[in-house]
């Protein structure tokens, strides 16, 4: 079952933003990806709240 989790780089280590249910010591692969903000990012010119709104809008799941 996969697990989806948020997380963020902090020393150039990657830090999940909540427990997740793994044991200590256990290893996993991983798939990063980018949020629809950051891959759009430079695309078109437009503020971060009308971006924000834009991806938010029916259509985009």
């Amino acid at each position: 079952m996969p697990i989806l989790s948020e997380a963020r780089v902090e020393n150039k280590i990657l830090k999940p933003s909540s427990d997740l249910p793994l044991r200590e010591g256990e290893s996993r692969m991983i798939e990063i990806k980018r949020s629809v903000t950051n891959r759009m990012y430079g695309l078109f010119s437009t503020d971060e709240k009308t971006a924000d709104e834009i991806i938010t809008m029916e259509g985009w799941d």
